[in-house]
């Protein structure tokens, strides 16, 4: 499908509604938007953990691979705020109006295999893993830091997604991708400082401090 954007600002949301696909307008604060925008969001914080990795000490190979890999997330999440923007619960349409509304809200959506790549991949980065003895501290370099900023922005818009599920229909694979993305961060976090040598700061106990 082809997109032409040629101008940005529109000035239809000046009172507070947006545009949903399908033209139904809501407010800017309903769980909807709140939650392709959280979706949104965290596509910006991949494209900044993108950036660091290309910016990071990482060999070739693995800034490749990781560039890919951010690469498709993005293009996954990009796929799944359109998804959601679009409601699923609109009035009754002539049978011609509801036909020519079908061929305008088909598009790309999250599909079970690109949830099972996402557990394959975090398969391959584990191995040779020392266990973790305690809770991880967010932190580290750059790069490290930024996936693991991901990791908590992809399990709000986690929980954006499963609050709009209880009010109106939604795939139930969008919440189940973020829950599984959310798990790929950390693994990619800790595969990232290992690769750099960077130390793991586990969290001690309150107790354990004094």
């Amino acid at each position: 499908m082809a997109i032409r954007i040629s101008r940005v600002y529109t000035r239809t949301g000046d009172r507070g509604t947006t545009g949903l696909v399908g033209g139904r307008r809501v407010a800017k604060d309903s769980a909807r938007v709140e939650s392709y925008g959280a979706v949104d969001e965290l596509n910006s914080w991949v494209g900044l953990a993108r950036a660091e990795a290309d910016a990071s000490m990482l060999s070739d190979d693995q800034r490749r691979l990781m560039r890919e890999l951010l690469e498709d997330v993005q293009q996954r999440l990009f796929d799944m705020g359109a998804q959601l923007a679009t409601p699923s619960g609109r009035p009754q349409l002539p049978a011609r109006a509801r036909s020519a509304e079908r061929k305008r809200s088909d598009g790309p959506r999250i599909e079970a295999d690109d949830i099972t790549g996402l557990e394959r991949t975090m398969d391959d980065l584990q191995r040779g893993f020392p266990p973790l003895t305690s809770f991880l501290l967010p932190g580290g370099g750059p790069l490290t830091a930024t996936l693991h900023l991901c990791r908590t922005v992809c399990r709000r818009a986690e929980r954006r997604v499963v609050g709009l599920a209880r009010r109106e229909p939604v795939d139930r694979l969008s919440a189940v991708y973020l829950n599984r993305l959310s798990d790929l961060f950390f693994v990619l976090a800790r595969w990232t400082g290992h690769q750099l040598g960077e130390p793991e700061l586990l969290w001690v106990s309150g107790r354990r401090r004094r």
